[in-house]
């Protein structure tokens, strides 16, 4: 019991609010706006990569709503596309949809943070696995953005993905 109780601590996670004094302040319909450029990887749980990606997101918002449509360019040399309708609800939750999301994507942010969770349908060979993603994203500066994801099913951990994100100068 007592080795139960010693491991729960270790399944929390920091609230994204811990980062509201955070700056510079991470806001969506700011930073994603024009054309950002991303370069990432896929981790498996054992840490070795299996995948890399460059990828191009044209952004825009009308109001409330942004589109960011992504371009992905993988290590494979394959590519993909993406394109999220992300909502801004209130100051600090936003609403996200694309085709391979299963539902809507929640997203809260404080400071220079923003945690997305949500579905992923990832297809693997001729299959399709639902796979939770729970998304942090830090702003470190004007032009600069960090990425870190889990990647899991049925609660176990199958892999990270880390993104830098540069947007272009308008």
């Amino acid at each position: 019991m007592i080795g139960i109780i010693m491991l729960l601590p270790s399944c929390s996670n920091t609230p994204v609010s811990a980062y509201q004094n955070e700056t510079p302040t991470l806001d969506l319909a700011q930073y994603f706006n024009g054309k950002v450029d991303a370069w990432g990887m896929f981790q498996d749980r054992s840490g070795k990569v299996i995948k890399r990606f460059h990828v191009v997101i044209d952004a825009h918002w009308q109001g409330n709503v942004g589109t960011l449509d992504e371009h992905f360019t993988w290590s494979d040399n394959t590519t993909s596309q993406r394109i999220w309708t992300i909502t801004k609800l209130d100051k600090h939750h936003y609403q996200g949809t694309a085709a391979d999301v299963v539902g809507n994507a929640q997203g809260e942010a404080y400071g220079n943070a923003l945690q997305w969770r949500y579905v992923l349908q990832l297809p693997v060979d001729d299959k399709i696995y639902n796979v939770s993603i729970d998304d942090w994203m830090y702003q470190l500066d004007d032009l600069s953005l960090m990425n870190r994801s889990k990647m899991s099913k049925f609660g176990f951990h199958l892999g990270d993905i880390t993104l830098y994100f540069k947007k272009r100068p308008s």
